[in-house]
């Protein structure tokens, strides 16, 4: 035994893309055992979105660390009877196959939960397991847009999706919430679950407070680009040397932030800016005032100021800026992944345990623990080299990108 949280748990994953591989690898992270079904092969499929991480798939480096890899032909009954006995074995079964997929496969979470009754069956779906989208295909832009996210994104002349995949990872975090709590039950009595979180639903909370300014208002939130909706100032402004946001949450921040850093009580004072109310009225005059102050200054010297007299600001950064972003070399905060082609550098998972460090596994190869995995099942040498040979398991450690 470990003090990981999660040790002794096993979760057997018939997971692609970004959403389910997402939740899992956070379990895997908190120190469970987690075994991923993958296409003899191709694999999943997101092994094969670029080939970035020195030939791998960023994709699939960034969510697939700390778990097992068998490749099976799921259309045989031999490879089914293979993932079946690995259910079996497990306390958390997850899917994101496409609606009835999984059913198809021999694999439908109702069935197995119900010949389980302690088993966690968990799926992420598009739309949910009912109601008319329920058979649409379900990226995740379209469910960015479908859901409305990117009319609140971008600038006033255009829309624009997030940088980053938000709904496949609101999804993603929202079953690993739930299947956390669906563990903790199951402890407690013996229990399991069926879970499933729909990325619509998963991106739709996330919406949250225009969806509350649209119902009681009938107001659409418009786009600010770098700008707050509701809060004035809160934007990027001008510097001597580029740019930096400031975020000002109140009244007596936007007096600090005049008064104090700026050394323009006047403007502080002025009636149009008097409340935050007032300032989101009249955003592009008092925008304009904090800007022609903002640009007398240089990047790091007005920063200073701000922290000085607490005003929250921050650099607008690109990804390099992230990547060699000093809190994270201070911290400690990267860490080596093995990986099929070697070592690469990865983030500790952002649960942080006063007590244990969260492990950070290898990325598997497809199918490198195939042969591992049936040898635990009680398949000897011979019927695991036989399934090999049949072209119903992959093994060998393929990588497939």
């Amino acid at each position: 035994m470990t003090d990981l949280p999660l040790d002794g748990v096993t979760v057997v994953a018939l997971e692609q893309a970004v959403a389910a591989p997402l939740a899992t690898r956070h379990l895997a992270d908190l120190g469970a055992r987690v075994i991923k079904l993958e296409r003899i092969g191709e694999g999943d499929f997101a092994r094969n979105y670029d080939r970035a991480v020195d030939g791998m798939a960023s994709h699939f480096v960034w969510l697939n660390r700390g778990k097992e890899s068998i490749a099976l032909d799921l259309k045989s009954p031999d490879g089914v009877a293979v993932a079946r006995r690995l259910v079996e074995s497990a306390d958390v079964f997850v899917q994101n196959s496409a609606p009835g997929a999984a059913a198809r496969l021999g694999l439908d979470p109702d069935a197995l939960a119900a010949a389980d009754p302690t088993l966690i069956a968990a799926s992420i779906t598009g739309y949910g397991d009912d109601g008319p989208y329920r058979d649409r295909k379900a990226y995740d832009l379209l469910i960015q847009a479908e859901t409305g996210l990117v009319s609140l994104t971008g600038t006033p002349a255009t829309a624009s999706k997030t940088g980053v995949p938000s709904s496949d990872i609101a999804a993603g975090l929202y079953l690993a919430q739930s299947i956390l709590a669906a563990l903790f039950r199951q402890a407690r009595t013996g229990r399991g679950a069926v879970l499933n979180v729909s990325m619509f639903d998963a991106t739709a909370e996330w919406i949250g407070h225009p969806m509350y300014i649209q119902m009681h208002t009938g107001r659409q939130v418009a786009r600010h680009g770098l700008g707050h909706a509701s809060i004035v100032p809160y934007d990027a402004y001008p510097t001597a040397d580029g740019r930096l946001l400031i975020g000002v949450q109140n009244d007596r921040g936007w007096r600090s932030l005049m008064a104090e850093v700026l050394g323009r009580p006047d403007v502080a004072d002025d009636p149009r800016f008097a409340s935050n109310t007032d300032r989101v009225a009249h955003r592009t005059e008092c925008d304009d005032a904090v800007a022609a102050e903002t640009a007398r200054f240089a990047g790091t010297d007005l920063a200073a100021r701000l922290d000085a007299a607490g005003v929250p600001s921050a650099v607008v950064n690109d990804i390099a800026g992230l990547v060699n972003h000093p809190q994270l070399s201070a911290r400690d905060r990267w860490r080596t992944v093995q990986t099929p082609i070697g070592p690469v550098q990865g983030l500790l998972p952002p649960m942080g345990f006063a007590d244990v460090e969260l492990p950070m596994g290898d990325v598997p190869a497809l199918g490198a623990h195939s042969r591992s995995l049936l040898a635990e099942l009680g398949y000897d040498a011979a019927a695991s080299e036989r399934l090999v040979a049949d072209g119903v398991i992959g093994a060998d450690g393929v990588i497939g990108a």
